[in-house]
């Protein structure tokens, strides 16, 4: 089983400082070959290209309304203009893909060049709602949540047959998006319709990022909208089940991945999807919860925490590198790196990016490179390359107290990768702002018939172990405050 490194990009932005450095615009389907260059050096493995779709203008019209939005649109970049800004690429007008970018033809020509590259292509699905200028609005009325006469969270949309009171799109924790409008799957017509919406854009790409995947669920659609009841309510089985299924049925390999919280990600797992954010681990990290990280992980199965995607940051969190020192960004970034499952890396990120840039802008502000981070991220993604993280077999392990009395093994997290045997990779990192201990207990097929020799892979150090002792006494380890290492294993008799 491969474990993917998925890049987020912002399409807008990204397209925006192309066309600006090569003094012409750029399309989809005229991206320098030196991208692609670059992914691929890096080892990402898929692209996901956030917001390609077609947005409206009562959506950009709402994008200038909100204060909120025109406070962040200040604190991002000082010197917007309306022009910077369109409508949210989570309110969908059309998936198609906006003119500006090149259209269908230019994504499908940006698609072949990855592949050409060994990468594959991430698009958005937004299932839970669409943007107020789609046009199912006015000519398909019927497939929303509504309500038989005006309610707070409501708008009116005029039809033949009268005025439709239909609802904003919302996450019940919060005020409606009120430049969206709620799709009503206790309906068979609309879930019918979104499907095959999705088998359309499966057909463009290889997997898609579900946008707040859970909202869809049976029981989270019973719950949110029970102050919108409808007659002849129709929830006989789970969307996402049916639609995963029906996809694959024709892409066996297509890639589901599903932007889920509120602990109802295994749920979603268990439906079909690849893999789900993995929130939870990143609020333990940026919260600096140290001991909380290894007790939640190794807590876990090992085949949910390999059906997680894992991150520092993406487009809806804080940039990570204006939460985290540069001493604790390298070992959350390698715990990251070298767990299983999907890898997700945010555009600017690896640059030390620190300015959160809404997803409403076109237009970001320039951020000079931070150098240590730059190579901090060449480094790790370079050795990864070089060993089996990501590939073959993986085994979490529960570090061990060094000595009685020493409880620094709770900051460690390790994962041994093998990919072909006897070698094999361990990845070891402490949390803590203090030097740790600990003894790792190896798994390896006739460790002790072996004599080993240890190359770390991010520091080139060399060390040499007797293989009796490391499978009665595991390895002992004692690393830095935020120590971070790769060790390639090598039976050297």
């Amino acid at each position: 089983m491969s474990h993917p490194i998925l890049y987020e990009i912002n399409t807008r932005c990204w397209l925006h400082d192309l066309s600006a450095q090569a003094g012409k615009r750029i399309k989809l389907g005229t991206v320098p070959e030196a991208e692609f260059n670059r992914w691929r050096d890096l080892g990402f493995t898929h692209i996901w290209l956030m917001g390609v779709w077609t947005t409206g203008s009562l959506s950009h019209k709402q994008a200038l309304k909100e204060p909120g939005l025109l406070q962040a649109y200040s604190e991002a970049l000082p010197d917007w203009k309306e022009s910077d800004v369109c409508g949210s690429p989570y309110a969908i007008a059309d998936y198609k893909v906006a003119r500006e970018f090149g259209g269908d033809a230019g994504l499908a020509k940006f698609r072949a060049k990855l592949h050409t590259h060994g990468i594959k292509l991430i698009l958005d699905f937004v299932g839970n709602h669409l943007g107020l200028d789609h046009h199912w609005v006015k000519k398909r009325p019927e497939m929303f949540v509504q309500s038989a006469s005006e309610v707070p969270g409501t708008f009116a949309q005029e039809a033949a047959e009268g005025v439709h009171w239909l609802a904003y799109g919302k996450d019940p924790f919060f005020a409606p998006w009120m430049d969206t409008v709620q799709l009503d799957y206790r309906k068979p017509d609309t879930r019918a319709a979104m499907l095959e919406l999705l088998q359309g854009i499966a057909k463009r790409c290889d997997g898609v990022r579900c946008d707040m995947a859970m909202l869809m669920l049976n029981q989270v659609i019973a719950q949110t909208w029970s102050a919108f009841p409808v007659t002849n309510e129709f929830l006989p089985s789970e969307f996402w089940q049916d639609a995963i299924t029906a996809v694959r049925q024709t892409q066996a390999d297509f890639l589901f991945l599903a932007e889920a919280y509120w602990n109802l990600e295994g749920r979603l797992q268990e439906l079909g999807f690849d893999y789900t954010y993995a929130k939870v681990l990143y609020d333990k990290i940026i919260h600096r919860e140290t001991a909380s990280v290894q007790n939640h992980l190794l807590g876990a199965p090992a085949e949910y925490v390999a059906a997680s995607a894992h991150f520092l940051e993406n487009h809806d969190e804080p940039r990570v590198a204006a939460l985290l020192s540069i001493e604790e960004h390298c070992p959350a970034a390698l715990l990251m790196l070298g767990l299983p499952g999907l890898r997700f890396l945010h555009e600017g990120q690896l640059n030390g990016a620190r300015v959160k840039i809404p997803v409403q802008l076109a237009r970001r502000p320039y951020e000079p490179v931070q150098p240590e981070i730059q190579s901090m991220y060449e480094r790790l993604l370079r050795a990864l390359k070089e060993s089996s993280v990501g590939q073959g077999s993986f085994h979490l392990l529960r570090p061990a107290a060094a000595w009685a009395g020493n409880s620094t093994n709770e900051n460690f997290f390790i994962v041994q990768w093998q990919a072909q045997p006897p070698e094999f990779d361990l990845v070891v990192v402490n949390l803590a702002p203090y030097r740790s201990q600990c003894h790792a207990p190896l798994r390896a097929t006739n460790l002790a018939g072996h004599n080993w020799s240890l190359r770390d892979l991010l520091s080139m150090e060399t060390h040499d172990r007797v293989g009796s002792d490391l499978a009665t006494q595991g390895l002992y380890l004692e690393l830095p405050a935020h120590g971070a290492q790769v060790f390639h294993f090598s039976p050297v008799n």
